[in-house]
């Protein structure tokens, strides 16, 4: 299993959108990419997260057309995407509103308005992010993409998935089909978004 230094694969990491349609990605790697996912860091240890794993073409179609909106359906990556792997993420707040409720978090209540942040959503990010960079440490292609609001209640019926678990997105994955793109006059400069000491020093 080839696999890259870690600042290979953050600089190569990349939104990739077409991917070679006639190559599956393997078995071995596809648990690699879910396993790395579990590794990522969750508050209290909550580990609020779900995978659902799409990797055949009637899955992946089932998919593009519970999440097609009904107008500008075209404008959409999630009702276009045609890739040989979709990992979807999703969220659970109950996870985390149990957890921090047990006594050793010194809380006797589930309410969500101390939190300062929704945890459960950041820590999925964390753990698709490990996705993005698992792909790319195996020589794929991926891309993070949004799923239209007003299509997730199709898409969970589409797919079961229980009312507790949301999906942040979604993530195509598989070879990539077009030319790397250098985005470096696009990224915004380190002294433009970092702040040390304080922040307008």
């Amino acid at each position: 299993m080839a696999t890259m230094e870690f600042q290979d694969v953050v600089s190569r990491r990349r939104m990739v959108r077409r991917y070679d349609p006639n190559r599956s990605v393997p078995p071995d790697v596809v648990d690699r990419i879910v396993r790395n996912a579990l590794r990522a860091p969750s508050a209290g240890f909550s580990q609020g997260w779900g995978f659902l794993v799409l990797d055949t073409p009637d899955d992946i179609a089932r998919f593009r057309a519970a999440v097609a909106p009904d107008r500008d359906a075209d404008r959409w990556f999630a009702a276009n995407v045609d890739a040989p792997l979709l990992v979807v993420p999703h969220s659970n707040k109950d996870a985390y509103l149990d957890r921090y409720a047990q006594p050793d978090k010194g809380r006797t209540d589930r309410s969500e308005a101390w939190w300062p942040a929704p945890y459960w959503d950041i820590d999925t990010g964390f753990a698709s992010l490990l996705i993005l960079l698992t792909a790319v440490d195996a020589g794929l292609g991926a891309c993070f993409f949004g799923i239209p609001v007003e299509r997730i209640d199709a898409y969970r019926r589409a797919f079961d998935v229980p009312d507790e678990f949301n999906p942040i997105g979604a993530i195509s994955i598989g070879y990539p089909d077009e030319p790397a793109r250098d985005l470096s006059s696009r990224r915004k400069p380190v002294d433009e978004v970092v702040h040390r000491g304080r922040w307008n020093r």
